[in-house]
């Protein structure tokens, strides 16, 4: 996780409370720009930290949170 940006540590700690979260609820937590954001969530799916999951609410967006073995590994 060392080779992550600074964002991509920020979110994982976020999401590490185990709560599904879409992009703009990220923006709203953390106050880093939407484009930030993108390239974090981007960053982070691409090491398998985190799943993206239909938002049934509001289908033009995603809920995002921590790949379900990557959580169980960071409370162990």
């Amino acid at each position: 996780m060392r080779h992550l940006p600074p964002s991509a540590k920020l979110l994982y700690k976020i999401l590490e409370s185990g709560e599904q979260m879409t992009q703009k609820e990220l923006v709203a937590r953390t106050s880093l720009s939407g484009r930030t954001i993108r390239y974090a969530i981007k960053r982070l799916k691409e090491e398998g930290f985190i799943v993206e999951r239909y938002y049934f609410t509001d289908a033009r967006q995603s809920l995002y949170s921590l790949d379900e073995g990557v959580l169980q590994a960071s409370t162990a």
